[in-house]
């Protein structure tokens, strides 16, 4: 059956179909990756003609940058949460660095898609560092709120920096199977985790309690 015959058999129904078609690609990305993806297949998935796509993304980049600006979203708010568990910025850091290799592990093609997108633009997304809520911000706040001098502009975002490069290292590097004899000696996953974040400085901020 053709694609367009497809769609007529499958009448749209959703009351948004940007979100609709972002949902689509989302689905698609994990299930057959990236380079399953194109405007025909996403409206495939969503159930709608091949043309309806165009009317708000103009071509699989766009759709593309749709997607990342969600992951950008879903992993700010998994570190809201990682945050708002700890009962001290130094828990705070470890939750943060743990939470953000989780999230990369459990949604490896979107994770992707984040970087992959930044990259081509040599420029990581404003929502990342301009708005309070971001990841980014989280990090910075916490180290301030672990004994961080707020007002040393220049150390702060290098401890950030640092600190983000660290977690975005160990999420590439967590799931090869040479450290498995590492994990079980630490008791599983997360607490492996937690012990390699313990070894850098940074996720202690301030040595606060």
């Amino acid at each position: 059956m053709k694609d367009s015959q497809a769609a007529e058999a499958r009448p749209y129904h959703h009351g948004d179909l940007r979100r609709a078609l972002i949902d689509a690609a989302r689905r698609l990305l994990e299930s057959e990756g990236p380079s399953a993806l194109s405007l025909r297949a996403v409206a495939r998935e969503a159930g709608v003609s091949p043309a309806a796509p165009y009317h708000h993304f103009k071509d699989k980049g766009e759709l593309l940058e749709a997607v990342a600006h969600e992951g950008w979203d879903l992993l700010d708010a998994a570190l809201g949460k990682a945050k708002a568990a700890a009962a001290a910025p130094r828990e705070a850091m470890s939750n943060l660095g743990v939470a953000y290799v989780c999230f990369a592990r459990e949604n490896p093609a979107l994770y992707r898609v984040m970087y992959d997108t930044a990259r081509d633009k040599a420029d990581l997304p404003d929502q990342m560092q301009d708005s309070e809520d971001s990841a980014y911000c989280k990090v910075r706040d916490t180290m301030v709120e672990g004994g961080a001098d707020p007002n040393d502009t220049h150390e702060i975002d290098l401890a950030t920096t640092a600190a983000w490069c660290s977690a975005h290292g160990l999420a590439e590097m967590a799931g090869f199977k040479q450290f498995e004899h590492i994990k079980d000696a630490c008791g599983g996953e997360i607490p492996f985790l937690r012990a390699v974040f313990a070894h850098m400085g940074l996720f202690h901020p301030g040595g606060a309690d």
